[in-house]
């Protein structure tokens, strides 16, 4: 366990979840918890509880015995996930436009300097760099329970940024979505809240949660 978690609860959460997120751990692998603590190099105890956490979020599914599973992404949910960030985006970095602060302008360049285009395969770093460039915007509202929601659409919302990434991307479709977000940078920044929320919602319509969306769809139910 590393010294940056206060708890091998903690700890595990993280690691679990960091591999739930990628993928490393599919949806609806079984995890076996035995294995799992010994993977870990932690006991089981911790590890349940790291689950139980994991299941309030509807990561895993807890069997009767000593298996988890991880929970099958789902067209259902890709879609809730869309239409609240169709509704709750734009009306976020609106409000950052209009009240972002130097300290805010400062935080958005520097989060926006580390921002990449997401590769097909990113890993958990390019996933925090792409999520504090939009935590940022969030931040910058100055809404806190508007914050709080949009921190748990993301939380959910991970797994089916990696859905919408199984199919290759173009060169142009990366060089888009940095314009997307350079304009979304660029009006918070002059203070325009129109034209803020007019980039976030293309950068919604075209982001990987509606690619993986389209995706899921399409594909035959796991039912």
């Amino acid at each position: 366990m590393t010294a940056s978690f206060t708890t091998k609860s903690e700890f595990a959460y993280a690691a679990v979840r960091n591999k739930i997120i990628t993928h490393g751990y599919a949806p609806g692998a079984v995890l076996n918890q035995a294995m799992l603590a010994q993977e870990l190099g932690i006991s089981t105890t911790p590890l349940r509880e790291a689950l139980r956490r994991l299941e309030s979020e509807r990561l895993v599914e807890l069997g009767a015995h000593r298996d988890a599973r991880v929970t099958q992404l789902s067209a259902e949910e890709a879609r809730d996930l869309l239409e609240m960030r169709r509704a709750l985006d734009p009306l976020a970095i609106s409000l950052a436009a209009e009240r972002r602060g130097p300290a805010d302008i400062d935080h958005l360049r520097a989060t926006y300097e580390r921002l990449r285009p997401l590769p097909n395969r990113p890993d958990v770093a390019d996933l925090v760099a792409h999520r504090m460039f939009h935590r940022a915007l969030y931040a910058a509202s100055h809404n806190e329970i508007l914050i709080a929601t949009l921190d748990g659409l993301w939380d959910k919302a991970d797994r089916y940024r990696q859905a919408g990434l199984r199919d290759e991307r173009s060169q142009s479709a990366r060089d888009e979505t940095a314009v997307e977000h350079k304009a979304m940078l660029t009006a918070v920044l002059a203070g325009d809240s129109r034209a803020a929320a007019e980039a976030m919602r293309a950068h919604i319509d075209g982001s990987l949660g509606a690619k993986a969306l389209s995706t899921l769809t399409a594909a035959p139910s796991h039912d």
